[in-house]
This record gives C-alpha cells, structure tokens and sequence, in this order.
C-alpha cells in the first residue's frame, strides 16, 4: 500500500511541473525551460543523496547504457516541453502516453521478449487510440503533435533501455547522472536561445526542477517496495491532475475525440502492463 500511495503521488506532482513549463514557455524559448528543468534537477538530486545516501554516490558501472538512456530521456523531455508549448496539456500527454505501446515493440525487436498475440492486439489498439487524438485529415497535424509521439516514442526507448540496466547501478546514482547528462548537452544549446529572466521565472524555474526531483525521488522509492510492473498502471492517474491543471490554469479541456484516444490508449497501456505482471 505504501508503494502505490508514493508512486500515485509522484504521478499526481509531474502534472505541476509540466504546467509551470507550459506557463514559462509563453515568455522564454522551451529550451531555457529544459535547461532549468535539468541543471537544477541535477543540484537537487547531488544535494539530496550528499546529505541522505552517500553511499550511493559513485561511478556508473554500467556506463554506456546509462549515457543512452538519459539521451532517450533527455529528447523525450524535449520533444514534450516543446509540444505542450503549443498544445495542451491533455492532448500532449495522451500522444506521449504511447511509450508502453512502443515499448512492447522494442521489447520484442530489441530485447527478444515474447509477445503474445493479445498484446499484439493491445499495440493495434493503442494506434487506433492515437488516431482518434490526431485524426488525420480532419485535424491539423502541426509538428507539436509528432513532438508529442516524439517524447513518448523516446520514453519508451528509456524504458527499454533501463530493462536492459538490470539494476546495474544505484537508482538515486542513476537519477544524478540523468540529470548530469542533460544539464550537460542543454547548457551547450542553450545560449544560442538565452534571454534574460526575471527574478519570478527564476523562482519557477527552481520549482519546476524542484517538483519534477521530488516526484522521480519518490518513485524510486515505491519501485524499491514493489515490482515495476505492477505499478505501471498507476501512471495512468497523472491524466486527472493534468486535465485539471489544463483546464484550470490555460482554459484547455479535452475534446470528444481527444478522450476516445486517451481511453483506448490507456486502457491498451493497462492491458500491457497487466500482461507484462503476471508473466
């Protein structure tokens, strides 16, 4: 119980993150907003496991696996700060929500997993979903929509790739150097798009980071109380804090087409995980 309860509430605080992004991109160039996200990310996460887990501080072992998962994680977090600039927070997310669909694909191509025929059936589902999102033809496709795909597509490589991890290296050091590696390619970017910040967007920025190492912290922690897989649904219950912060704060509610696609894809995501479980 206590792990569900950690991992909901994670989930429930990235959707605060994503809006203070969407609310500072209106004024300053995304990429200003990934570079706080990850330079501060990564003081938090130093400054946290120097007081709390020094014993966890250390060399990567696994060295080259790491340096590609926090590229995937890095162009995922890219791709969706840039897409909820221009779309909403729902439509954004429920794109991105593809990542266990993708993962299932990678799973059978990358890892040789099996994959059975009903989970094949759940991955059709899934893009079905993302049509009803998109509809092609009746909607337009502009590039935050393939931005949004985009940063699902490249969790689900994360994913992968932290599989094929197998706990190699220390959780909390893998957070750290996550954020290393991104506080590391964006400041090498982002001067190119730099304008001056206010003392406010400052304050913001700092939150952002804050909240988004507060909520990977505390799902480490469930993840240490119980299998991945089994709190893979959870992840879904970010959808309802979104929506709220959509509506609330940027007077974005999903339309009927957006909510078809979100339940196929959720429900086809659910139905992965709950697979992936019980094998």
């Amino acid at each position: 119980m206590k792990a569900v309860i950690l991992n909901v509430s994670a989930w429930m605080l990235l959707p605060f993150m994503d809006g203070l992004a969407k609310f500072l991109s209106q004024d300053i160039h995304f990429l200003q907003v990934v570079w706080g996200r990850y330079f501060f990310m990564a003081f938090f996460s130093i400054l946290i496991t120097s007081i709390f887990f020094k014993r966890h501080l250390g060399f990567p072992k696994g060295i080259q696996i790491q340096i590609l998962r926090s590229f995937f994680l890095f162009f995922s977090t890219v791709f969706f700060f840039y897409a909820i600039s221009v779309i909403s927070l729902a439509e954004a997310l429920t794109l991105a929500f593809i990542s266990p669909i993708i993962a299932t694909i990678l799973s059978f191509f990358i890892l040789k997993e099996n994959v059975g025929p009903r989970r094949w059936i759940a991955v059709i589902a899934g893009f079905i979903g993302v049509l009803f999102v998109i509809r092609p033809g009746f909607n337009e496709i502009n590039l935050a929509t393939f931005a949004a795909v985009g940063a699902g597509v490249c969790y689900a490589f994360y994913v992968i790739s932290t599989r094929k991890l197998s706990s190699i290296d220390s959780p909390l050091m893998t957070l750290i150097f996550t954020g290393l590696t991104g506080a590391l390619v964006i400041s090498l970017l982002v001067p190119f798009f730099w304008t001056w910040l206010s003392l406010t967007q400052w304050l913001l920025l700092i939150s952002l980071a804050a909240i988004g190492t507060l909520a990977h912290f505390l799902l480490i922690l469930s993840l240490t109380l119980a299998e991945a897989s089994k709190l893979a649904p959870l992840s879904y219950s970010e959808i309802i804090m979104n929506v709220i912060i959509g509506y609330y704060f940027f007077g974005d509610f999903p339309n009927q087409w957006i909510w078809i696609g979100l339940v196929i894809i959720v429900a086809s995501g659910v139905y992965i995980s709950l697979r992936e479980a019980k094998k």
